[in-house]
């Protein structure tokens, strides 16, 4: 359970996770209009080294503005543990009390529990009961990272997420390039697995890093399909305009429903094995049905339908 007996799923499904500068008024603002279902207010890559101190008083002001008015999740990229800048990052925002934070250059589940105890004295001295501060920790960012990513399994009830990242790990490992020829080169298609089975190992939810090619829908829409193919349930954006096809990918569709709803239905019995259209199901296929018809819901409260 988390704190004030706040469970880590008290955090809605979130589909679209939209990155915003911290230190621009302007694209904060913005970002409140768009169809994100979160939105993360950046202190850490998107804001130059010497900007740091003023977009930490930027988002304040901002939030002490505009908190009680913000419908989405709210949730702020820290900067690192290893930048000695973190611990300025929670005093300046935690008197707003995010959802959530997300834990850049994360090396494991160590780096989740202390963030965890930061977050234990905080809320302290800023009680709400309504919330519990949820973590994301960006879990492939370094070459170190990716030997901690079996981890994080109860490392924190405050865990929500892993997402995995290829920027900072390829410029970690040296590597020219990433991402070839639309797809992403074998090194970092290892990351991206291993940060989808350590999700799945710690019971969180796994999130696909952001779009290689900022304007192209297409790209983006095969992207996020082979995404939510594989088993991620969320996409991180770093544009208001990627946000409808992201949502849209990870959305059940009508006929994933109807299959869900038929396979529930052919489990009614409570037995361990149940038959659909002469074929066998078992327990791992009454877990998937489950899992979209949670997603369906949580989802159609999202959109206030």
């Amino acid at each position: 359970m988390q704190p004030d007996g706040h469970d880590a799923s008290a955090v809605d499904v979130i589909r679209s996770f939209l990155f915003v500068p911290a230190d621009s008024r302007r694209k904060m603002d913005k970002a409140l209009s768009s169809s994100a279902d979160a939105v993360i207010f950046d202190l850490e890559d998107a804001v130059a080294p010497e900007r740091k101190v003023d977009a930490r008083s930027c988002l304040a002001e901002f939030l002490g503005e505009k908190r009680h008015a913000i419908e989405k999740r709210v949730f702020i990229r820290l900067n690192g543990l290893a930048t000695g800048l973190t611990l300025d990052d929670l005093a300046a925002t935690m008197p707003f009390r995010p959802d959530g934070y997300v834990l850049p250059k994360s090396r494991g589940g160590c780096d989740v529990r202390m963030l965890g105890l930061y977050l234990d004295a905080f809320e302290k001295a800023y009680p709400d009961d309504s919330i519990a501060t949820a973590i994301v920790a960006i879990a492939t960012e370094t070459a170190t990272s990716v030997f901690g990513l079996n981890t994080y399994k109860d490392a924190s009830p405050r865990l929500y997420g892993l997402m995995w990242g290829a920027e900072d790990l390829s410029a970690d490992v040296g590597a020219r390039t990433a991402h070839l020829n639309g797809q992403w080169t074998p090194a970092f298609d290892l990351a991206r697995s291993m940060c989808l089975f350590a999700a799945s190992h710690a019971g969180v939810t796994a999130i696909d890093t952001i779009p290689v090619e900022i304007h192209n829908a297409e790209a983006l829409r095969a992207e996020s399909d082979i995404a939510r193919r594989d088993g991620f349930a969320a996409k991180a954006a770093i544009h208001p305009a990627q946000i409808a096809v992201i949502n849209e990918a990870f959305s059940p569709s009508a006929e994933e429903r109807a299959w869900a709803t038929r396979v529930i239905a052919a489990f009614g019995s409570g037995d361990g094995v149940a038959t659909l259209d002469g074929r066998m199901l078992d327990r791992p296929h009454h877990k998937l049905a489950t899992r979209i018809l949670t997603a369906t819901t949580a989802v159609a409260a999202n959109s206030g339908e």
